[in-house]
């Protein structure tokens, strides 16, 4: 571990950081019972620190795929090209769904943000892969390790990032 790890971590998180921020559409991809699943979704204007943020309902079919498995995979395709492996956590706050609401949710979830039927959901990235366009593809692939909580240095775990 120690500073080396860090030092790494950090560049992985700004470069991708860097190759999604300016793409407003993702696929996200849950696992359900016939197998797997995409949609799109809209990306949350906030910097990526480690994790992703969406919006969704609870009445939807992705809500409840989520109960069943943590397990997605986001990806992003635009000027870069970008696959985000994670495990997703449904957050269920007013307070958060006020910090990321603007009027275009109104239209596209046709509610307002204090709906009890809103919820986020957040996904703690675990692994990224982007190709960097040259003349062939090349594919780079970062590892997020999280500390979850064994290790009780430092006061904010769950905020904790290690690089493999």
């Amino acid at each position: 571990m120690g500073m080396h790890a860090n030092t790494n971590n950090r560049e992985a998180i700004e470069k991708v950081r860097e190759l999604i921020k300016d793409i407003k559409i993702a696929m996200l991809t849950t696992v359900s019972e016939e197998g797997l699943v995409s949609r799109p979704m809209k990306t949350q204007d906030v910097d990526f620190d480690g994790s992703l943020w969406f919006l969704t309902k609870k009445d939807t079919e992705k809500f409840h795929e989520l109960l069943q498995n943590k397990q997605v995979n986001v990806a992003y395709a635009d000027k870069s090209f970008v696959s985000i492996r994670g495990v997703a956590e449904l957050v269920d706050s007013t307070d958060k769904i006020k910090e990321f609401w603007n009027k275009a949710y109104e239209e596209i979830l046709e509610t307002t943000y204090d709906d009890p039927n809103l919820v986020l959901i957040k996904v703690d990235a675990e692994a990224a892969e982007y190709w960097d366009s040259g003349n062939k593809f090349k594919m780079v692939k970062f590892l997020f390790n999280r500390l979850m909580g064994k290790n009780t240095e430092g006061t904010e775990l769950n905020q904790t990032v290690e690089m493999n």
